[in-house]
């Protein structure tokens, strides 16, 4: 039996999905393309591997008993096309390059359009996912993260670190005041996650006890944030480099001791004789050097 490598891929995505929703988002297939692999499997292997519910896709005792032999074939062509990727010579191609939505959104586009100047051979494609993209299975060739990489097998360097700061729009200051206390800041209007912690937890640091009530905004949109923050809806946190571009704010508390965020750049190592990445790697680390430089506090 010869079975197609898509297959076996599909298979096991869905099974770590749960859902040909969110499976078919992950690799970028068609949910209907995505049925027809996990049937044309079934009907191959003569095995029903998965039950479909309203719950999503769960695996059968016949799927679970070949989940892991199937991760382990995705594990070896995945390792197969990164070398064969890696003897690629030409600076042309797709480059897939993730990081957050804030730097996707605020730091990267600029950077971005300067490197397809410079190569124009290149397919720039950029995913604005706040969650870790797997570079080892080629989810992407390129990321920019705020944490240090914990994967194997990555060639990865940290840029810098980039300080952060308290703004608001000066037609809020005008409105309500500026802050000049921890305690006064708890009395504003403030910006901040809806169900992330990361917020409450660095005022508890303060000795700020703050609770999700206390934001009057609240999204994990982090750029829906900083646009609230921007058209004076309250007060928030951005990078130093990203609200120096907005006339119209005013820092806040500037002997907050807010922590910094590391910023790494990180890429497979079976890529670095791969001419297309190698260039787009060198060029952003560069960019990203200039843009930490630029976010250092003054």
């Amino acid at each position: 039996m010869d079975l197609d490598w898509n297959l076996i891929r599909s298979f096991v995505t869905v099974a770590e999905s749960g859902s040909l929703i969110a499976a078919a988002r992950r690799i970028g297939v068609s949910q209907p393309a995505l049925g027809r692999h996990i049937d044309e499997l079934e009907r191959q292997l003569g095995l029903t591997l998965f039950s479909r519910g309203r719950a999503g896709m769960r695996l059968t005792e016949a799927g679970m008993a070949l989940l892991e032999d199937a991760r382990s074939i995705r594990s070896d062509v995945d390792h197969l096309l990164l070398r064969a990727a890696g003897q690629s010579d030409r600076v042309s191609g797709p480059v897939r390059i993730t990081a957050s939505q804030v730097m996707a959104t605020y730091v990267l586009p600029p950077m971005l359009a300067r490197l397809k100047q410079a190569e124009p051979g290149l397919d720039i494609e950029l995913a604005s996912d706040n969650a870790i993209a797997n570079l080892l299975a080629r989810d992407a060739d390129i990321a920019i993260r705020m944490a240090r990489p914990a994967q194997n097998d990555l060639i990865a360097q940290k840029i810098g670190d980039l300080a952060l700061g308290c703004f608001a729009h000066r037609d809020y200051v005008a409105r309500r005041g500026a802050p000049v206390s921890l305690k006064e800041f708890g009395e504003h209007d403030l910006v901040g996650y809806d169900r992330v912690t990361r917020i409450l937890d660095a005022m508890g640091h303060f000795g700020l006890t703050m609770n999700r009530s206390d934001f009057g905004f609240r999204t994990d949109d982090e750029v829906a944030q900083w646009e609230l923050v921007r058209a004076g809806g309250g007060i928030g946190f951005a990078q130093l480099a990203i609200a120096a571009r907005d006339a119209d704010l005013q820092r806040l508390l500037t002997d907050l001791p807010l922590p910094r965020l590391p910023l790494w750049l990180a890429a497979h190592q079976e890529l670095k004789t791969n001419r297309r990445i190698r260039r787009a790697l060198d060029f952003l680390q560069g960019e990203l050097k200039a843009y930490a430089a630029e976010c250092a506090e003054p």
